[in-house]
Parts: C-alpha cells; sequence; structure tokens
C-alpha cells in the first residue's frame, strides 16, 4: 500500500520457501517434519525425566532441562512456518508476525548461546572445585544464573529491537522459508549504519563473549584434567564434558557461519541449508547426545519404561 508521501508501505511478505521446485518441496516438507517432531519428543522427554527422577535433580540437570525447553521453544518458533511455506504456492506472512518470528528467534538464540556458557561454568566449578560444587553451585545460584540468562536475552533483544530497521523498500519477497534476520534484512532501506553497528555489537555479546568464556573454561578444565593421575578421573572428566563440547561444537559452529557475516556475502540459497541445520537438526541432535553418552539419563529412561526391558 502506498503513504502520503507515495512511499510503499509493506504489510506482509511473500515466502519463496527452498526451492522452486514441488518435489524438492515435498522432500523438504517430510524431512523437516521428521526431525521437528523427533526434537518435541527428545527434548520434551528430557524435561520430563529431569523433573519426574530425582536423581537428575542437580545443577547439571536444571540447566540441561532450561536447554531443552528453550530448544522446543525455539524450533516452535519458526519451523512450522517453514512446513506451510511447502504447502501452498503462496505462502505469506504479516509484517507484523515476520518481525514477531525474528526477533522471537533472535531472543530465543540469544538465551541458548548464554545458557551454554553457563552450563561450562557448571561443568567447570565440578571438575576444578569438586569439594566446594555443592556450595558454589546452591540452587539458589541456579536459579539466579537461569533467570539472569533469560532476562539477559531479554534486554539484548529489546536493544535490536528499538534499533533495528523499520523502513523497506518496495520489495515484499523473501527468499526463503521463514522470516530470517539476515535475508529480511536485506529489503530495508535508508541509512541502516547505526542499526548494522548495533546488531555488529549485539552479535558479539551473544556469540563471541560467551564462546570466549566457554573456550577459556574448557582451557582451564583441560589443565585440571591434565593433573589427573587415574584413568578413572580421566574417563569421569571425559564423559562430564564431552556432551556439551559437542553441543557447543554443532551450535556455535552453525550460528557463527549464519550470523557473523557482512550482510552483502549473504547468499540466501547456499544459506537455507544452514538455516535448517541451525534452527530443527541442532536442537533435534542436543538430546540424542546427552541421552546416548549419560549413564545418569539412560537409567533414567530405564525406569520409565519399565526398568531393565528397555535398552538402547
Amino acid at each position: 500500500m502506498m503513504n502520503n508521501n507515495s512511499e510503499i508501505v509493506v504489510t506482509e511478505f511473500i515466502l519463496l520457501g527452498l526451492s522452486d521446485h514441488p518435489v524438492a518441496q515435498t522432500i523438504f516438507f517430510w524431512i523437516v517434519l521428521v526431525v521437528y517432531l523427533i526434537n518435541l519428543l527428545g527434548n520434551g522427554l528430557m524435561v520430563i525425566l529431569i523433573i519426574t527422577n530425582s536423581h537428575l535433580h542437580t545443577p547439571m540437570y536444571f540447566f540441561l532441562s532450561n536447554l531443552s525447553f528453550l530448544d522446543i521453544c525455539y524450533t516452535s518458533s519458526s519451523v512450522p512456518q517453514a512446513l506451510a511455506t511447502c504447502t501452498t504456492k503462496r505462502a505469506t506472512i504479516s509484517f507484523v508476525g515476520c518481525m514477531a518470528q525474528i526477533y522471537m528467534c533472535l531472543y530465543l538464540g540469544t538465551t541458548e548461546c548464554l545458557l551454554l556458557a553457563v552450563m561450562a561454568y557448571d561443568r567447570f566449578v565440578a571438575i576444578c572445585s569438586p569439594l566446594h560444587y555443592t556450595v558454589i553451585m546452591s540452587w539458589r545460584v541456579c536459579v539466579q544464573l537461569a533467570i539472569g540468562t533469560w532476562g539477559t536475552g531479554v534486554i539484548l533483544t529489546l536493544i535490536s529491537t528499538v534499533t533495528g530497521p523499520k523502513q523497506f523498500c518496495g520489495s515484499n519477497v523473501i527468499n526463503h522459508f521463514t522470516c530470517e534476520a539476515q535475508t529480511v534484512g536485506k529489503l530495508t532501506c535508508g541509512d541502516t549504519q547505526f542499526s548494522d553497528i548495533v546488531s555488529f555489537i549485539s552479535g558479539v555479546l551473544a556469540l563471541i563473549v560467551p564462546f570466549t568464556f566457554i573456550l577459556v573454561t574448557y582451557l582451564r578444565i583441560g589443565m585440571a584434567v591434565w593433573r589427573i593421575r587415574s584413568d578413572q578421573g580421566w574417563s569421569k572428566a571425559l564423559s562430564t564434558c564431552s556432551s556439551h563440547l559437542a553441543v557447543v561444537g554443532i551450535f556455535y559452529g552453525s550460528a557463527m557461519s549464519m550470523y557473523l557475516q557482512p550482510k552483502s556475502k549473504y547468499t540466501s540459497d547456499r544459506d537455507k541449508m544452514v538455516s535448517v541445520f541451525y534452527g530443527a537438526v541442532t536442537p533435534m541432535l542436543n538430546p540424542l547426545i546427552y541421552s546416548l553418552r549419560n549413564k545418569d539419563v539412560k537409567q533414567a529412561l530405564q525406569k520409565l519404561f519399565g526398568g531393565k526391558g528397555f535398552k538402547y
């Protein structure tokens, strides 16, 4: 529609989807649907296990339940839209709906970055200060860390929301299957230098700072483990940290490849697969990684599904 100054005002966006080929769209639909259902089942089961099993009422599993709940919310904020895009010839989303999706995904992604850093700190205390672990990581501290993580995500997202671009130049066609921030950003007009700077700073605070903290934390953990003489100590330290390291590597690797590249170098066709991996596959892998490498979770699953008769 047009305003009084004959400028085009965008009221809705058209989503092109993954591909122009119907067969590819159908294959993409079923793959993403299966991944999404596995994500809901795996992360939902992880939350239920941690709540109902008293042996899992520890700081590590408290933060893991936060991660699983966060992953359910994150995929649910974008995957249903991606599935809907595959089932219609002209997929559209309102301007308000698109902005809400962008900032909700930004909030949940930022919170996950911070939460993974908190989980690294928890492992650091458990290995480097085991005798003081219960004192340092008391339930009060754990709750405060969780609230601080979710709250900081809100603050960083609000800053991006207030300073983000508000004007779009004519074209309302998004070459993506959801309202992905980088793709929508290419449609903005006017001077976006300030918002680009704020976006970059927010990216550094949400990605680089937590990732650097995790690297330093695991460097100190490695130094502590190196001083452990027994094979049992090595094995315990490895089993404690390996799952978290795997999740960190997958999550931060895909996130940085998407959000820390210049807007001019962003190509939707190439990065759609990265978006699928980051937004759908990674949250699905988290419960699998933690359950397959964790004896406590395996025992909780066996108890939930009828004792020793359940194996995997």
